[in-house]
Protein backbone atom coordinates (compact mmCIF):
# COMPACT_ATOMS: atom_id res chain seq x y z
CA UNK A 1 0.00 0.00 0.00
CA UNK A 2 2.45 2.45 1.11
CA UNK A 3 4.58 1.79 -2.38
CA UNK A 4 1.39 2.49 -4.04
CA UNK A 5 1.66 5.84 -2.53
CA UNK A 6 4.46 6.55 -3.94
CA UNK A 7 3.93 5.38 -7.40
CA UNK A 8 0.86 7.27 -8.20
CA UNK A 9 1.41 10.36 -6.93
CA UNK A 10 4.85 9.93 -9.06
CA UNK A 11 2.98 9.12 -12.22
CA UNK A 12 0.31 11.80 -11.82
CA UNK A 13 3.70 14.34 -11.68
CA UNK A 14 4.33 15.95 -15.21
CA UNK A 15 7.75 16.08 -14.02
CA UNK A 16 7.81 12.40 -14.41
CA UNK A 17 5.05 12.01 -17.03
CA UNK A 18 8.05 11.00 -19.54
CA UNK A 19 8.69 7.52 -17.77
CA UNK A 20 6.98 4.18 -18.05
CA UNK A 21 4.89 2.05 -15.89
CA UNK A 22 8.72 0.00 -15.22
CA UNK A 23 10.95 3.58 -14.76
CA UNK A 24 7.89 4.72 -12.16
CA UNK A 25 8.32 1.43 -10.67
CA UNK A 26 11.98 1.57 -10.48
CA UNK A 27 11.64 5.11 -9.27
CA UNK A 28 9.94 4.26 -6.31
CA UNK A 29 12.75 2.03 -4.95
CA UNK A 30 14.86 4.83 -4.13
CA UNK A 31 11.91 7.20 -3.06
CA UNK A 32 11.62 8.72 0.33
CA UNK A 33 7.98 9.80 1.25
CA UNK A 34 7.84 11.89 4.71
CA UNK A 35 4.89 13.55 6.73
CA UNK A 36 5.20 17.13 8.43
CA UNK A 37 3.18 18.94 10.96
CA UNK A 38 2.82 23.00 11.01
CA UNK A 39 6.33 24.33 11.87
CA UNK A 40 7.87 21.30 11.62
CA UNK A 41 11.57 21.84 10.09
CA UNK A 42 11.85 19.00 7.17
CA UNK A 43 15.23 19.68 6.28
CA UNK A 44 18.66 21.79 6.69
CA UNK A 45 20.59 22.25 3.76
CA UNK A 46 24.05 22.62 5.43
CA UNK A 47 23.76 19.32 7.79
CA UNK A 48 21.52 16.69 6.24
CA UNK A 49 22.18 14.05 3.47
CA UNK A 50 21.93 16.72 0.23
CA UNK A 51 18.34 15.70 -1.55
CA UNK A 52 15.96 16.22 -4.09
CA UNK A 53 12.27 16.99 -2.05
CA UNK A 54 8.86 17.36 -4.29
CA UNK A 55 5.89 18.28 -2.82
CA UNK A 56 3.04 16.57 -2.59
CA UNK A 57 0.33 18.46 -0.20
CA UNK A 58 0.11 21.12 2.23
CA UNK A 59 2.92 24.08 1.97
CA UNK A 60 6.41 24.82 3.27
CA UNK A 61 8.78 28.10 3.33
CA UNK A 62 12.08 28.26 2.25
CA UNK A 63 14.49 30.14 4.79
CA UNK A 64 18.14 31.43 4.99
CA UNK A 65 19.89 32.46 7.85
CA UNK A 66 22.45 35.40 8.04
CA UNK A 67 25.60 35.54 10.06
CA UNK A 68 23.21 37.81 12.06
CA UNK A 69 20.87 34.83 12.84
CA UNK A 70 18.07 37.01 10.70
CA UNK A 71 15.86 34.89 8.44
CA UNK A 72 14.51 35.89 5.12
CA UNK A 73 12.23 33.83 3.45
CA UNK A 74 13.79 32.98 -0.14
CA UNK A 75 10.53 30.80 -1.55
CA UNK A 76 7.12 29.61 -0.38
CA UNK A 77 6.85 26.41 -2.19
CA UNK A 78 3.27 24.71 -3.34
CA UNK A 79 1.67 21.71 -4.25
CA UNK A 80 3.90 20.13 -7.22
CA UNK A 81 6.80 21.99 -6.67
CA UNK A 82 10.39 21.08 -6.12
CA UNK A 83 13.24 21.66 -3.39
CA UNK A 84 16.64 21.32 -2.20
CA UNK A 85 19.58 20.79 -4.12
CA UNK A 86 17.69 21.87 -7.86
CA UNK A 87 21.29 22.66 -9.51
CA UNK A 88 22.76 19.11 -8.21
CA UNK A 89 25.64 20.49 -6.16
CA UNK A 90 25.47 19.74 -2.35
CA UNK A 91 26.65 23.29 -1.21
CA UNK A 92 28.15 23.12 2.06
CA UNK A 93 27.99 27.22 3.12
CA UNK A 94 24.16 27.20 2.26
CA UNK A 95 22.45 27.87 5.60
CA UNK A 96 18.99 27.20 4.54
CA UNK A 97 16.58 25.44 5.75
CA UNK A 98 12.73 24.00 4.68
CA UNK A 99 9.31 24.37 7.47
CA UNK A 100 6.30 23.03 7.11
CA UNK A 101 3.86 26.42 6.59
CA UNK A 102 0.57 24.23 7.21
CA UNK A 103 -0.51 20.47 8.57
CA UNK A 104 -0.58 17.62 7.03
CA UNK A 105 2.20 18.11 4.79
CA UNK A 106 4.00 14.89 2.36
CA UNK A 107 6.77 15.05 0.61
CA UNK A 108 8.91 12.88 -1.71
CA UNK A 109 12.60 12.85 -1.75
CA UNK A 110 15.56 11.30 -3.60
CA UNK A 111 19.17 11.42 -2.34
CA UNK A 112 21.05 13.88 -4.52
CA UNK A 113 23.60 10.91 -5.91
CA UNK A 114 20.22 8.29 -6.87
CA UNK A 115 18.51 11.40 -8.53
CA UNK A 116 22.07 12.10 -10.81
CA UNK A 117 21.91 8.59 -11.77
CA UNK A 118 18.35 8.73 -12.96
CA UNK A 119 18.45 11.63 -14.70
CA UNK A 120 21.97 9.75 -16.45
CA UNK A 121 19.71 7.16 -17.61
CA UNK A 122 16.85 8.59 -18.46
CA UNK A 123 17.78 11.76 -21.28
CA UNK A 124 13.89 12.35 -21.23
CA UNK A 125 13.67 13.11 -17.72
CA UNK A 126 16.56 15.11 -17.64
CA UNK A 127 15.49 17.31 -20.37
CA UNK A 128 11.95 17.61 -18.79
CA UNK A 129 14.03 18.35 -15.16
CA UNK A 130 15.59 21.14 -17.05
CA UNK A 131 12.38 22.75 -17.94
CA UNK A 132 11.11 22.56 -14.98
CA UNK A 133 14.40 24.08 -13.09
CA UNK A 134 14.13 26.75 -15.53
CA UNK A 135 10.98 27.81 -14.80
CA UNK A 136 11.87 28.11 -11.09
CA UNK A 137 14.60 30.15 -12.24
CA UNK A 138 12.50 32.64 -13.92
CA UNK A 139 10.70 33.05 -11.05
CA UNK A 140 13.45 33.89 -9.06
CA UNK A 141 14.77 36.61 -11.81
CA UNK A 142 11.23 37.92 -12.21
CA UNK A 143 11.28 38.74 -8.11
CA UNK A 144 14.50 40.37 -8.42
CA UNK A 145 13.24 42.33 -11.39
CA UNK A 146 9.95 43.12 -9.26
CA UNK A 147 11.87 44.34 -6.36
CA UNK A 148 14.07 46.60 -8.01
CA UNK A 149 11.33 48.03 -10.36
CA UNK A 150 7.78 48.14 -8.49
CA UNK A 151 6.86 49.33 -5.08
CA UNK A 152 5.83 47.65 -1.84
CA UNK A 153 1.99 47.98 -2.59
CA UNK A 154 2.28 46.61 -6.07
CA UNK A 155 4.30 43.81 -5.18
CA UNK A 156 1.70 42.82 -2.78
CA UNK A 157 -0.76 42.90 -4.83
CA UNK A 158 0.96 40.96 -7.54
CA UNK A 159 2.02 38.36 -4.97
CA UNK A 160 -1.77 38.27 -3.02
CA UNK A 161 -2.89 37.84 -7.17
CA UNK A 162 -0.18 35.02 -7.77
CA UNK A 163 -1.20 33.16 -4.49
CA UNK A 164 -5.09 33.13 -5.23
CA UNK A 165 -4.65 32.02 -9.00
CA UNK A 166 -2.48 29.07 -7.96
CA UNK A 167 -4.36 27.97 -4.41
CA UNK A 168 -7.49 30.08 -4.71
CA UNK A 169 -11.07 29.13 -4.76
CA UNK A 170 -12.45 31.32 -7.52
CA UNK A 171 -16.04 31.85 -8.03
CA UNK A 172 -16.77 34.68 -10.83
CA UNK A 173 -14.27 37.30 -9.71
CA UNK A 174 -14.62 36.18 -6.36
CA UNK A 175 -11.23 34.62 -4.68
CA UNK A 176 -10.55 33.16 -1.08
CA UNK A 177 -7.49 31.60 -0.41
CA UNK A 178 -6.68 29.59 2.99
CA UNK A 179 -4.42 32.16 4.76
CA UNK A 180 -1.39 30.09 5.86
CA UNK A 181 0.97 33.07 6.30
CA UNK A 182 1.78 35.48 9.09
CA UNK A 183 1.68 39.09 8.19
CA UNK A 184 5.95 38.63 8.95
CA UNK A 185 6.00 36.08 6.46
CA UNK A 186 4.15 38.11 3.92
CA UNK A 187 6.41 41.05 4.60
CA UNK A 188 9.46 38.53 4.23
CA UNK A 189 7.99 37.64 0.59
CA UNK A 190 7.44 40.92 -0.66
CA UNK A 191 10.65 42.50 0.93
CA UNK A 192 9.23 45.07 3.39
CA UNK A 193 9.20 45.51 6.89
CA UNK A 194 6.31 44.14 9.08
CA UNK A 195 5.12 47.49 9.79
CA UNK A 196 4.94 48.04 5.69
CA UNK A 197 2.73 45.00 5.03
CA UNK A 198 0.75 45.31 7.89
CA UNK A 199 -0.42 48.94 6.93
CA UNK A 200 -0.87 47.88 3.21
CA UNK A 201 -2.92 44.97 4.07
CA UNK A 202 -4.76 47.26 6.32
CA UNK A 203 -5.18 49.92 3.30
CA UNK A 204 -6.71 47.29 0.83
CA UNK A 205 -9.25 46.00 3.36
CA UNK A 206 -10.36 49.84 4.00
CA UNK A 207 -10.35 50.15 0.33
CA UNK A 208 -12.56 47.56 -0.19
CA UNK A 209 -10.45 45.13 -2.27
CA UNK A 210 -9.99 42.39 0.12
CA UNK A 211 -10.66 40.75 3.00
CA UNK A 212 -7.84 39.52 5.97
CA UNK A 213 -7.98 37.67 8.67
CA UNK A 214 -5.53 34.98 10.17
CA UNK A 215 -7.28 32.02 8.44
CA UNK A 216 -8.25 33.36 5.24
CA UNK A 217 -7.83 35.89 2.66
CA UNK A 218 -10.45 37.04 -0.13
CA UNK A 219 -10.38 38.83 -3.30
CA UNK A 220 -13.50 40.60 -3.33
CA UNK A 221 -13.16 41.64 -7.42
CA UNK A 222 -9.88 40.51 -9.01
CA UNK A 223 -10.99 42.72 -12.33
CA UNK A 224 -10.40 45.66 -9.96
CA UNK A 225 -7.66 44.29 -7.63
CA UNK A 226 -4.79 47.05 -8.53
Amino acid sequence: MYDEIKYWYLRDHKLFSVLSFSQIRQLCIITCFKKAKKGEIIYFSSTDVPRIFLLKTGNIKIVSLDEDGTETIKDIIQKGDLFGELDLVNDLNSNEHAVALTNEVSICSFLLSDFENLLLKNPNLAISYTKFVGLKMKKVKNNYSNLISKDARTRLIDFIKDWAEKEGLKKDNYYTIENYLTQADIAQVICTSRQTATQLLNDLEQEGLINYNRKELAIRDISKFR
